[in-house]
């Protein structure tokens, strides 16, 4: 067994410090008594009364997070529909067109992809705003949900659909019934990461967003390029404690659910 060196435990620590001091400091300054986000002049909490009472960041936060449970919800749907049919269907006229098309968004960049549905919503007649936003989501971030789900359905054992079929139930209810609770930690994992993707995206939002529909991601960025004011830490800062109780609280119920798989298998050993 080899032993933690000295260089592995520097290598370690400037890798956490290059990632996490940066969110430190933020969350440090969100206290600020002072203006200046450099100066430090006490501590303070009033610039998350600030933030609260500041209507425009309120009215973004709302508009991102529709846009999110929107998007995720849609690119889910179709993102495991189209990951059944590339792992279940087998060969088929069209397959290599069909997975290239779901795929394609992963390797497309994002000036390409939100210049292109610009041009699609534009002649369509399409107005620009949350639908438009919602509909751009889903077509990049359902291509995250398929490869997630697709991986799952690769090492699916098939025998227990086959056997719900023997059993008299119909192909869809040895779906609903057999499959998808077996495959639901992806289904969920995949909805996760399209909703953090929605949440974070501001260049294809950029694009296909209009003035009744800013996001908060474009909304912190207009507002940095005439400096950072300490509302932007506070807001920042929540978001950076939302995230952490999600993280923490998916971890507590993953590893709760291994702890009940792994004691029904016990009981069903013993039985």
């Amino acid at each position: 067994m080899r032993r933690f060196s000295w260089f592995n435990a520097t290598a370690l620590s400037l890798g956490f410090a290059f990632l996490y001091l940066p969110m430190i400091v933020l969350i440090v300054y969100s206290f600020n008594e002072s203006r200046l986000v450099t100066v430090w002049a006490g501590f303070s909490t009033k610039w998350y009364g600030e933030l609260l009472r500041n209507q425009e960041y309120l009215d973004a936060a709302w508009v991102t997070l529709k846009v999110a449970l929107m998007s995720s919800t849609i690119a889910t749907v179709l993102g495991t529909l189209a990951a059944y049919v590339l792992v279940r269907a087998g060969r088929f006229s069209g397959r290599t067109l069909f997975s290239g098309m779901i795929y394609a968004p992963l390797v497309m960049p994002e000036v390409i992809t939100g210049l292109s549905l610009l041009l699609l919503f534009i002649g369509i007649g399409l107005d620009r705003g949350v639908l438009t936003i919602v509909l751009a989501h889903t077509t990049f971030a359902m291509c995250y949900v398929s490869v997630v789900v697709s991986s799952r359905l690769a090492t699916f054992d098939r025998s227990l659909e086959e056997a719900a079929l023997d059993l008299g139930a119909t192909p869809f209810d040895s779906f609903r019934l057999v499959t998808l609770p077996i495959i639901a930690p992806a289904v969920i994992s995949g909805w996760l990461l399209a909703f953090t993707l929605s949440l974070d995206d501001l260049v294809i939002a950029s694009f296909t967003t209009g003035p009744s529909a800013t996001t908060l991601p474009i909304k912190i960025f207009s507002a940095v390029r005439l400096g950072v004011s300490p509302e932007i830490n506070a807001l920042s800062t929540i978001m950076i404690g939302l995230v952490t109780i999600g993280v923490i609280s998916a971890s507590l119920a993953t590893k709760r659910a291994a702890v009940a798989r792994a004691r029904d298998e016990q009981a069903a050993a013993r039985t």
